[in-house]
């Protein structure tokens, strides 16, 4: 059995074309995607529309449910700047979609935590800003789960981690948007280093999992060009170089 995971996309339509065209080229059984699928200054509505035509599993990300929250302040900017250009299709579809799933009882994905769409779960942040989580928080993040592969978004940092019992816990990365930085709950920033989109193969072989995390290159120039033309020049720098500065 082999899985490709993707997360984070962000609207990033030609990020995601060419991870999906490696993928198809390896060859996968089926297609898990954690969600943060449309928000930001690129093309929402026509990521939405490709996503949509997927025979994928797809998750809602907690922008996807901020997004829906229009008009109150859980909506950020680039969660209002999606909701604008989408109509009530795309809509209708973003509220069918759910924060977490399962296939059968081995397998389990999220976008955050089992408990939430915004925790992050491989990495930690403090005053310091933020670090990878020790083995004693990814066990308490875990809770009851008892699933032998545990798939999460949301950091854009692609990671593979082992819990205390075995459990195999594998973040993506980002297809969309390689660096970010963020205030809560301290200052912080996430880098990638890279322009490159980024997902993850999946392969059971021997019951075991076997994680690969992808890198693949791709024509960033365009996006970098449409996030300058609405006014996110730090989006353009992420875009552009994977980092932040």
């Amino acid at each position: 059995m082999r899985i490709a995971v993707v997360s984070d996309i962000h609207g990033n339509l030609p990020a995601l074309e060419a991870v999906v065209a490696h993928f198809k080229h390896h060859g996968v059984d089926t297609v898990i995607n954690l969600g943060d699928n449309l928000s930001g200054p690129l093309l929402p509505l026509e990521t939405a529309q490709y996503l949509m035509a997927q025979d994928w599993v797809h998750l809602a990300g907690n922008h996807d449910r901020q997004l829906l929250a229009h008009g109150t302040e859980q909506c950020t900017d680039i969660d209002e700047l999606a909701y604008s250009q989408l109509t009530p299709k795309e809509l209708a579809w973003l509220k069918t979609l759910f924060p977490k799933g399962n296939l059968g009882t081995d397998i389990l994905f999220c976008h955050g935590t089992p408990a939430s769409d915004s925790e992050y779960f491989l990495e930690t942040v403090d005053v310091h800003g933020a670090r990878m989580a020790t083995r004693k928080e990814v066990d308490a993040r875990l809770g009851t789960t008892q699933a032998k592969l545990v798939l999460c978004g949301h950091t854009h940092k692609p990671r593979a981690i082992r819990s205390s019992s075995g459990q195999l816990i594998v973040n993506p990365g980002s297809v969309g948007l390689p660096a970010y930085d963020d205030a809560t709950p301290y200052r912080h920033v996430i880098e990638n280093g890279t322009p490159d989109a980024h997902y993850a193969i999946l392969e059971l072989l021997n019951d075991h999992w076997i994680a690969s995390l992808v890198s693949v290159p791709y024509h960033y120039q365009s996006m970098v060009k449409l996030a300058n033309s609405h006014k996110y020049p730090d989006w353009a720098q992420a875009l552009a170089t994977g980092y932040m500065s």
